[in-house]
C-alpha cells in the first residue's frame, strides 16, 4: 500500500492517484500504520455512513476494556469532555435527542436570516482585498467570513471574537492521525479556554436571553428534555468549528483548483449562475474533510472481508468523491456537472447541520470575489498544510 500514505508531502500534494489504486486494489484494505480499515469506494462509504452497526462512539455500549481498546491519557480528558458531547460523536439516543434540540434553535429561518449579514460581508472582504491589490485570499476573506457568521449565529461579541479561529485550529489538530503530544497539549489548552469561556457566555445568557443560537440552546426543550450545560457548551464548539473549518478549507481548495482550470474559470467569469453548481463541483473535485472514522460495533462484512468488532474503519470521503462508477471523468473538474451526488457534507443521520449555511457563505464569497475581483489572479505556488484528514492550504497568494 506505499501509494497510500498520509505523511508523505507528495501524496499530501495530490491524494487522487492513490486513491485509485486503493480503489482498484478493493473495497476495503487495511491499514497497519493506523490499525484502521480503508473503505474507498462511494457506494460503501455511502452505505456504511448509514450503517447502524457502526458508530462514532462505543461508550454507549462498551467500555474501552471491553471493545479492546485504550482509554485515552487522562491529560487529555478536557478535549475529549469537550469532544464527546458533540452530536458529531455521539450515537442515538444521546445524538437524536440532542440533535432534536439543536434543530429546534438551528432552524432554516435561523439560517435564512444570515444571508443579508453572509452577503454584505463577503462584498466587504472583497472589496478590501481589492483595495489593497491583492493579499492572501485565506486570510483576508476565506477565514474571516465563516468565522464571524458562526460568532454572529452564536452571539458572540466582536470584541471576544479574535480567539475563535486560533482555538478552532488547535482543537482540529487532534481529528488528524496520530497526533503528536504537542498537538494534543495545544487542542487541550484550547479546549479549557474556550469552554471557560463559552460558560460565561451561557450564564449571561441565561439572565439577558437575546435572540442569538446560544439564547435559543438555553430555551430549548422537547418533553421535558433540555441540554445540559456541557453539551451547549460542545455544540457551541461544535458549531464553530465544523462550520468554520470546511468553509475555509473549500474557499482555498476550490480557488486553487479554478486556478489550475483557467477553463472552467473563464466558464464561471462568464456566467455567474453556475455558482451553485461550482460550490457542489468543488467540494467534490477537492473535498476538505478526507476522511470520516466509524467504529464498529458489530462485525461486518465488505466484499467478503470480515472487519471484526472494534475495529476502526476510515471513510475516505475524497476517493469516494473521485470514484469513476459515480462520476463520469472524476479528475476532471467540471463546473457543468449535473450528476454529482458528493458526500463531503457526510450522510446519514451525520450529515452536515450546517451545510445550508456553508452553501450560502461559499455561494457569496465567490459570488463577491466574481464581481469585485473579475481578474483576481494567482500571485504564487501555494504550500499545503501538513495535514491529510482536514485538506486545506497555508495560504493563498492572490493578485487582483
Amino acid at each position: 500500500m506505499a501509494a497510500f500514505d498520509p505523511w508523505d508531502p507528495a501524496f499530501l500534494a495530490d491524494p487522487y492517484p492513490a486513491y485509485a489504486e486503493l480503489r482498484a486494489r478493493g473495497r476495503v484494505q487495511y491499514f497497519e500504520p493506523t490499525n484502521q480499515w480503508l473503505v474507498p469506494h462511494h457506494a460503501d462509504v455511502s452505505a456504511l455512513l448509514r450503517d447502524r452497526r457502526l458508530g462514532r462512539t462505543y461508550q454507549h455500549r462498551f467500555t474501552h476494556e471491553e471493545f479492546g481498546r485504550t482509554a485515552p491519557p487522562a491529560e487529555h480528558e478536557p478535549f475529549h469532555t469537550l469532544n464527546d458531547h458533540g452530536m458529531l460523536d455521539l450515537e442515538p439516543p444521546d445524538h437524536t435527542r440532542i440533535r432534536r434540540l439543536v434543530s429546534k434553535a438551528f432552524t432554516p429561518r435561523t439560517v435564512e436570516r444570515l444571508r443579508p449579514y453572509v452577503t454584505d460581508l463577503a462584498g466587504e472582504l472583497a472589496d478590501r482585498l481589492v483595495e489593497k491589490g491583492g493579499g492572501d485570499l485565506l486570510a483576508d476573506v476565506a477565514e474571516p467570513l465563516p468565522v464571524a457568521v458562526i460568532a454572529e449565529m452564536l452571539g458572540i461579541p466582536e470584541a471576544d471574537r479574535a480567539p475563535l479561529r486560533p482555538w478552532s485550529a488547535d482543537i482540529c489538530g487532534m481529528y488528524e492521525l496520530s497526533p503528536p503530544q504537542d498537538v494534543a497539549a495545544r487542542a487541550v489548552r484550547a479546549s479549557v479556554e474556550f469552554s471557560d469561556y463559552l460558560r460565561e457566555l451561557i450564564a449571561e445568557r441565561r439572565k439577558h436571553p437575546g435572540d442569538d443560537l446560544i439564547s435559543g440552546l438555553i430555551a430549548a426543550h422537547d418533553e421535558g428534555d433540555r441540554l445540559t450545560e456541557q453539551e451547549m457548551i460542545s455544540t457551541c464548539v461544535l458549531l464553530l468549528n465544523a462550520g468554520h473549518e470546511a468553509t475555509v478549507n473549500a474557499t482555498v481548495n476550490g480557488w486553487y483548483a479554478l486556478f489550475r482550470n483557467p477553463g472552467q474559470l473563464a466558464a464561471l467569469r462568464a456566467d455567474h449562475g453556475l455558482v451553485p453548481a461550482a460550490v457542489e463541483e468543488l467540494m467534490r473535485y477537492d473535498t476538505p474533510l478526507q476522511l470520516f472514522e466509524r467504529w464498529v460495533l458489530d462485525e461486518i462484512e465488505i466484499d467478503g472481508t470480515v472487519v471484526p468488532r472494534g475495529a476502526e474503519l476510515a471513510l475516505l470521503f475524497g476517493s469516494a468523491n473521485h470514484d469513476p462508477a459515480v462520476f463520469r471523468d472524476p479528475s476532471a473538474l467540471d463546473l457543468t456537472r449535473e450528476e454529482n451526488p458528493h458526500i463531503s457534507f457526510s450522510a446519514g443521520i451525520h450529515y452536515c447541520i450546517g451545510a445550508p449555511l456553508a452553501r450560502i457563505e461559499l455561494a457569496a464569497s465567490m459570488t463577491a470575489l466574481l464581481e469585485r475581483a473579475p481578474t483576481l489572479a494567482l500571485a504564487e505556488e501555494p504550500k499545503r498544510k501538513p495535514n491529510f484528514v482536514i485538506r486545506g492550504l497555508e495560504g493563498l497568494g492572490v493578485s487582483v
